[in-house]
């Protein structure tokens, strides 16, 4: 790691990115209201943002200053993958101001064969970001690092074929990381308490990532409303 890349990792130490997204047909997809719960996460104390697509990258960066970590989702028929698949993907969002790109890595096949090391090297080398490997085992995360993934995330933990019987956040694969590996490592994936966020701090996360707990309005009404429906 490149120490323009350490010293852009520091302030994310030991503390709270928040994942500001939501689903493409709610009202709060709007760019500008991304970029309010942003702005309304960093008063709070947010050391950085998550961010969706470049347009809300780039109403972001308008309004905040702490590192954006972006990525640009994308479903590609016949391609599992879909966090930034392509390099064309990670040259628009850090063309739009992210400053930390997150990417797929796993080993599911990636649209036009390129492959995680040739990713992560075109960032590096053409766009001069650091990267975020958000991975689902312990497997693919060292195989990241190898790679030269700079960050490694427990993001895709349960939601891979491999995964998909285990249920975020992914505790046991975050010791394993810390335990295996030398590299910034996050916890993302299924935090849905303060308590929460404090056991994977205590575990060894650098930072921690929480969502759909602050964020995702739209899933937490939709989670209410099905208990609320359930028979008891």
């Amino acid at each position: 790691m490149t120490t323009a890349f350490t010293a852009l990792l520091q302030p994310l130490e030991k503390g709270l990115i928040i994942s500001c997204q939501a689903p493409a047909d709610s009202p709060l997809y709007e760019p500008s209201i991304i970029a309010a719960i942003a702005q309304a996460s960093v008063q709070r104390g947010a050391v950085a943002v998550r961010i969706d697509t470049p347009a809300h990258v780039t109403a972001v960066r308008q309004q905040c200053a702490v590192p954006i970590i972006g990525l640009w989702k994308q479903v590609i028929p016949g391609y599992e993958v879909y966090i930034t698949p392509q390099f064309h993907h990670a040259e628009a969002i850090a063309a739009a101001g992210a400053d930390i790109i997150a990417i797929d890595a796993t080993t599911r096949p990636r649209p036009g064969g390129e492959t995680l090391k040739s990713l992560v090297q075109n960032i590096h080398q053409e766009l001069q970001k650091p990267v975020m490997a958000d991975v689902d085992t312990l497997e693919n995360a060292i195989a990241a690092v190898e790679a030269g993934a700079d960050i490694v995330g427990t993001t895709l933990y349960g939601y891979t074929a491999e995964t998909k019987h285990q249920k975020p956040p992914g505790f046991d694969l975050l010791s394993a990381i810390v335990r295996q590996l030398s590299v910034f490592t996050i916890c993302e994936g299924g935090i849905a308490s303060p308590a929460m966020a404090r056991q994977a701090l205590d575990l060894g996360a650098d930072a921690v990532v929480v969502g759909t707990a602050i964020t995702g309005i739209d899933l937490q009404v939709q989670a209410y409303q099905a208990a609320l429906r359930a028979e008891s």
